[in-house]
């Protein structure tokens, strides 16, 4: 677990906000992950000067240093759902944006936890309802704004850095258990790697390492 290098910066009477995003989404190996940074007035100058920006614009050697550095600046959270645990999750709730809105719920209730503030900013992917009915008692009270192309607030950038970072990292270990390197994406290629798994594991082993419900699996275990 990466630990931060000094306490995040809090400055009194400046609430600031909450930014939120995900990685692993499209990616049919690997687990869904959402980030979480608080960001004040402070704290914005320095993520700026990091030049903090949308993680699909930075390498990933880039991302997994500016992730350290984030962590040590901010108040964070980062929610990991796994193959195993999102596929539990995608078959009880039926939906993608439901499932998202969970983990978004989840980071902006844990960051409540630690600091007081009073709004939060994430990427639209469907109806506001969705997360503001995943918030609980202390999300209720949070003014929340979805946008599309949030990422250009710094705050969600962080947040995009820190979910991809951990996305890298859990993609890293499930390679090392496969015995090769896993692809991103839902391509041809990918379909590939899932059918190695099933010749050496079997299919019940693909549970563990992709999400059941991309059509990749139907593809996979049809042949």
């Amino acid at each position: 677990m990466v630990k931060p290098l000094h306490p995040p910066v809090i400055s009194k009477g400046d609430s600031g906000w909450i930014g939120t995003d995900e990685s692993g989404k499209g990616d049919y190996f690997g687990p869904l992950v959402i980030g979480g940074v608080h960001v004040n007035s402070k704290t914005k100058d320095l993520l700026l000067n990091l030049n903090v920006r949308d993680s699909k614009k930075i390498s990933d050697n880039v991302i997994k240093e500016l992730d350290f550095k984030i962590r040590s600046l901010c108040v964070y959270s980062v929610v990991v759902i796994g193959p195993e645990k999102y596929n539990l999750l995608y078959e009880k709730m039926k939906n993608l944006n439901t499932l998202l809105a969970w983990g978004h719920a989840r980071v902006i209730e844990n960051i409540l936890l630690r600091i007081d503030c009073k709004r939060a900013i994430s990427d639209q992917f469907g109806s506001e309802k969705y997360i503001k009915n995943a918030l609980m008692e202390l999300g209720k009270k949070i003014e929340l704004k979805q946008t599309p192309g949030a990422e250009s607030d710094v705050g969600v950038a962080a947040a995009s850095i820190l979910a991809r970072a951990e996305f890298l990292r859990r993609m890293e270990k499930l390679s090392c258990e496969c015995g090769f390197e896993l692809p991103r994406g839902a391509s041809d290629k990918v379909d590939l790697s899932a059918r190695k798994i099933v010749e050496q594991k079997g299919k019940e082993a693909l549970n563990r390492f992709v999400k059941l419900h991309f059509k990749n699996t139907v593809r996979v275990t049809s042949q």
